[in-house]
C-alpha cells in the first residue's frame, strides 16, 4: 500500500480508505490509486488483514507424510476449511523430524487451531498445546486436555476381525502391532480381549511392529523361521499387512490357502485386484469432517466446550481370508 500511495502521489492513509470502499477521496484521485495499483500488481495481503483484527483464521495441521490413511483426510480438511473460512498450514512430522518443532511451526505461523493425526507427543505437552490454540486431536484422548478428540472405534474393527477369522475356523491367530501410536494399544489390547472372549488364550501373541511394509516384511520372515506358521495374520495397518504378504508369497507361502491376512485402514490400495486386501475401513472423510468441524466451533463459538466423536468401523472382507488350513503335522503345514 505504501508502494501505490508512491506511485499515486497521496497518503498511505487515502491509499486504504480507496481499498475499503470507503468516502474521503474525489473520483480522480479514487482511480490513480486504482490505476497505480493496478501497475504495481498489487494484490491485498489477507493474513494481515485478519491479523489486524485479532484473527488469522487460519488452522494448522500435523500429519505423517508417510501414512497414506492421514493423505487421505487432508484433502478432506482442505475442503471443509475453505467452506468454513478458513485457510490450512500442513506441517508433518517423521522420523528426521519431530514433533514438536512441526507443532511449535504451526503456532509460530500464527493458526489458531491445530488438528493434530495421531500425535506420540506425552500428554503434558499437549495439555499446554491445548492453552495456545484449539486443539483437535484425530486418533487418541488426552486426559484433562481442553480439546477435542475424534477417532475410530478401533476395539470394535478389531473384535469384528477376529470375529470374522474364528468363524473361518481359525485358532492361531498372530497380531502385529503398530508400534508406538495410541491407536496400535488400543487396537493391540482389542486383539487380547477378543481372543480371551474365544477362549483362545493359548494362541494369543503380539510382535512389535510399525505401521509401514518393513515391520510386516521383518515380522514375515519371523514367522517363516518358525516350525509351523499360524493360520492368520492381523496386521496394525494395510501397508504392515503389505509388507506381510510380499514376504510370505517371495517365500512360496499361499495367500489365503496356507494364511489368511487382515489389514486395517482399507487405503486405496487395498481394493486393488492382485492385492483384494481384507481390512477394517476407517471414514477417513468423516473423521476429517468431524476435527474440522470441532475445531472451527471453539474459534467461532463463544461458549463452545471440547468434544468427543467416536466413529464406527467396518470389516470389509476381500481376498486374503479363507477358511483355515489343516495344522496337524500330517496335513503337511507350511513353514
Amino acid at each position: 500500500m505504501a508502494d501505490v500511495a508512491e506511485r499515486a502521489g497521496v497518503s498511505r492513509t487515502l491509499v486504504s480508505l480507496i481499498f475499503s470502499d470507503k468516502p474521503g477521496a474525489s473520483d480522480d484521485t479514487r482511480g490513480r490509486v486504482l490505476r497505480a495499483a493496478d501497475e504495481l500488481a498489487y494484490q491485498p495481503d489477507r493474513a494481515a488483514q485478519l491479523l489486524a483484527r485479532g484473527r488469522s483464521r487460519t488452522l494448522g495441521v500435523l500429519t505423517d507424510v508417510k501414512q497414506t490413511f492421514q493423505a487421505e483426510m487432508i484433502g478432506t480438511v482442505y475442503d471443509a476449511a475453505e467452506a468454513a473460512g478458513y485457510e490450512v498450514l500442513l506441517s508433518a512430522s517423521g522420523p528426521t523430524r519431530d514433533e514438536r518443532k512441526a507443532i511449535e511451526a504451526l503456532l509460530s505461523h500464527r493458526c489458531e487451531g491445530l488438528i493434530l493425526f495421531n500425535p506420540l507427543s506425552e500428554s503434558d505437552y499437549l495439555r499446554s498445546v491445548a492453552l495456545r490454540a484449539a486443539l483437535t486431536i484425530v486418533g487418541r484422548g488426552v486426559p484433562d486436555a481442553t480439546a477435542n478428540t475424534v477417532r475410530s472405534a478401533d476395539a470394535t474393527g478389531i473384535a469384528q476381525s477376529v470375529e470374522h477369522l474364528v468363524a473361518l475356523g481359525h485358532r492361531d491367530i498372530v497380531h502385529i502391532d503398530g508400534g508406538e501410536h495410541a491407536v496400535s494399544t488400543e487396537r493391540r489390547l482389542a486383539y487380547v480381549a477378543a481372543m480371551r472372549r474365544h477362549r483362545l488364550d493359548a494362541f494369543v501373541r503380539v510382535f512389535p511392529g510399525a505401521h509401514d511394509e518393513a515391520a510386516g516384511m521383518a515380522a514375515a520372515s519371523v514367522l517363516l523361521g518358525e516350525d509351523v506358521l499360524p493360520t492368520a495374520v492381523m496386521a496394525g495397518n494395510d501397508r504392515c499387512a503389505l509388507g506381510v504378504m510380499d514376504g510370505f508369497t517371495k517365500a512360496g507361502v499361499s495367500i489365503p490357502d496356507d494364511v489368511s491376512i487382515v489389514g486395517y485402514d482399507d487405503s486405496p490400495l487395498s481394493s486393488l485386484t492382485r492385492i483384494d486386501l481384507t481390512t477394517v475401513r476407517q471414514d477417513s472423510a468423516e473423521l476429517a469432517r468431524r476435527a474440522l468441524a470441532f475445531t472451527v466451533s471453539m474459534l467461532d463459538t463463544a461458549d463452545a466446550e471440547p468434544g468427543e466423536c467416536v466413529i464406527e468401523p467396518e470389516l470389509v472382507i476381500r481376498g486374503t481370508t479363507a477358511a483355515a488350513r489343516p495344522t496337524s503335522p500330517e496335513a503337511g503345514a507350511p513353514r
